[in-house]
């Protein structure tokens, strides 16, 4: 039970955040103020599912495919993150 908590509260934080980080790095921008509005929806929508995440995990009845997306989506999210780089 323990695990499913951790998976919910810390898996759920990191996939909402590498989610949010991904949909603002991936948005186009076309000036530097553009920036300020590219993250601020993403980071807006990373509650919702972050809140999602964390309902689903403590709701899914396998805490095998539980861990194995909210890790694994986070992980996988945090390399194509790593893969882009930094924005010009």
């Amino acid at each position: 039970m323990a695990w499913r908590w951790l998976t919910a509260i810390v898996g759920g934080y990191g996939f909402a955040v590498a989610a949010a980080m991904l949909v603002a790095r991936s948005l186009p921008v076309a000036d530097p103020l553009g920036r300020v509005e590219a993250t601020g929806w993403p980071m807006i929508l990373s509650f919702l599912a972050y809140a999602g995440i964390g309902l689903w995990s403590l709701h899914e009845q396998r805490l095998g495919r539980v861990s194995a997306v909210v890790w694994g989506g986070a992980l996988v999210m945090a390399m194509l993150l790593k893969l882009l780089g930094l924005r010009p």
